[in-house]
């Protein structure tokens, strides 16, 4: 293969267990969309599926992909749908988000009797949901309707990075709980996300909705170490060749070699999903359990390393760009870092000429 990924099961098996222990008495919600974080949707909910009690992806394209082999399991949609996809919505069970009177009046129209809707109330990320003041009122004539209420949650937008304002935000969803649990004292209430998981578990409520966790990554450093990262990203050297000093190296010749050097070619570029703003940003792979440093711009296609402390290097030779080899690693969150990015963003760039292949 010339670049793939390897998915470890086993790994997600261990982090879906750590994250229950986070949740402690709460359920989990499994956030799959994206294609299971770049993992893989079908593969990484069918090792999840035993231990988790709804599914959530963003789309209703993804809900019939899961649906294909998910047969029980809920499946909610986190995403607004458009009202021409409503009647496919109803007909497949799958739960809508709902943030307004509209929304519901319609999706009502479309569905069966009875159908489920998760119900959604903006405290901060200012995306979808509610108004605050506005949820009671809009609940009172939900009720009204033939719909019945699956959940209801709100959003953190800045659990990993804002503790004041995620306090503030959880203080303010906190008093409308009072009211929540006695309007609808039945449905569960999910507000946690991975980060808020691991900074405020006291918040879990009845159900936690992690994502990024579940794939090994932490978004909150000091709890990386109760993890394990699921994906690695390799590629195979394709050519090798020794370059004198001065030499320019990829295009518009930002990088002219020091020295001579040796050379090695992966054929893995921003085609692949590997980002082009690694580009002259100290990016590396590893070769025999090597720091290799990448050479130059980025291209479609491929990407060129320092392999002159190699010894023995050969063509076919295995290079990570995102994994362990030997004692060495190099972190999702590290590539991320390096092309401005975040994790999140890494795996969801992997595009459909990476093979995939899954062990564990």
């Amino acid at each position: 293969m010339r670049t793939w990924v390897e998915v470890d099961h086993a790994a997600l098996k261990h982090n879906l267990k750590a994250v229950q222990k986070m949740a402690g008495k709460a359920g989990i919600m499994a956030v799959v969309k994206a294609n299971g974080y770049g993992h893989g949707l079908n593969e990484v909910a069918a090792t999840f599926s035993s231990g988790i009690e709804v599914f959530a992806v963003a789309s209703l394209g993804e809900a019939i992909q899961l649906r294909d082999t998910e047969k029980k399991k809920p499946i909610l949609l986190l995403s607004a749908a458009l009202p021409m996809e409503y009647p496919e919505i109803g007909r497949h069970g799958f739960i809508p988000t709902i943030s307004s009177l509209e929304e519901a009046v319609l999706y009502a129209a479309s569905a069966k009797k009875k159908a489920l809707i998760h119900f959604k109330i903006d405290t901060g990320m200012g995306r979808l949901g509610a108004q605050p003041d506005q949820a009671f009122a809009i609940l009172s004539e939900i009720r009204k309707l033939t719909l019945s209420l699956h959940s209801i949650s709100t959003h953190l937008p800045s659990a990993d990075s804002n503790r004041k304002l995620t306090q503030k935000q959880l203080k303010e969803f906190d008093n409308l709980l009072s009211y929540l649990r006695e309007f609808t004292p039945e449905v569960p209430i999910h507000v946690l996300n991975s980060a808020g998981s691991m900074l405020f578990p006291e918040h879990a409520q009845d159900l936690v909705r992690v994502g990024l966790a579940l794939y090994g990554v932490s978004p909150v450093p000091q709890f990386q170490k109760l993890l394990k990262p699921a994906l690695s990203w390799k590629a195979s050297v394709t050519f090798i060749h020794d370059l004198p000093k001065g030499h320019g190296i990829s295009y518009g010749s930002t990088y002219r070699t020091p020295r001579a050097m040796k050379v090695a070619v992966l054929p893995v570029g921003y085609a692949d999903g590997y980002p082009r703003h690694l580009s002259g940003k100290n990016a590396a792979v590893l070769i025999k359990g090597k720091r290799c440093p990448v050479l130059g711009r980025v291209t479609m296609d491929q990407i060129m390393v320092d392999v002159s402390a190699i010894k023995g290097i050969k063509v076919g030779d295995e290079a990570v760009l995102v994994g362990k080899q030997g004692n060495a690693e190099i972190t999702a969150t590290e590539v991320a870092a390096n092309a401005d990015t975040i994790p999140w963003h890494l795996f969801c760039g992997i595009t459909g000429r990476v093979t995939y292949v899954y062990k564990g």
